[in-house]
């Protein structure tokens, strides 16, 4: 056993780190800028669209990872996000016998957003908004002007975050670029 293991700077948990991760997500998901400028509807639909991709923001630039620590944190997370729309449902009166088979059709639908925007970054800001377009505007229609505007936000996050060292992640620790129309963001411990 070293001496680092006693005395060196240690990352958080994976359900620490996840945890503060997925606060931080939620924060920004729920930054007013994104209903009021982007048009994201301020519905649950709306609420859980935001969040589903800011978490997939993490567990995207996560995967870039390739050691055990990070892919112990995105599991942490993802099972953080699906802990706390567990939590959700029961508040919304959801009972037992539902909450099983709405959790797993949520997972089905975060796993087609997360191959749906893992593939449209990979691609053209077309693929992106088509993407956007189908998720997180799925119960509206929005102008092209205001999907450029999510499309460009979803970028830069993307970018930003690529830019962030794992370790900051590993110690829970994630910024998400300000959201269009918002005032600069501090970071959130």
């Amino acid at each position: 056993m070293g001496l680092a293991r006693w005395f060196g700077r240690r990352s958080a948990p994976p359900t620490a780190a996840a945890a503060h991760l997925y606060v931080v997500a939620v924060e920004q998901a729920r930054r007013p800028e994104f209903y009021r400028r982007c048009s994201v509807p301020d519905t649950l639909d709306g609420r859980f669209e935001l969040i589903a991709l800011h978490t997939f923001l993490a567990l995207h630039r996560l995967a870039a990872e390739s050691d055990q620590a990070s892919r112990d944190i995105a599991q942490a997370l993802f099972d953080r996000l699906f802990a706390d729309m567990d939590r959700s449902l029961r508040e919304m009166g959801v009972g037992d016998m539902g909450i099983g088979r709405r959790i797993q059709q949520m997972a089905q639908a975060f796993y087609g957003r997360m191959a749906a925007y893992r593939q449209a970054l990979a691609d053209d800001d077309e693929a992106l908004e088509g993407a956007l377009r189908r998720n997180l505007y799925g119960t509206v229609e929005v102008a092209p002007a205001t999907a450029a505007v999510m499309v460009a936000y979803v970028r830069r996050a993307a970018a930003e975050l690529a830019d962030q060292p794992a370790a900051r992640l590993a110690a829970g620790r994630i910024v998400f670029p300000p959201p269009p129309g918002g005032p600069d963001r501090e970071e959130v411990p």
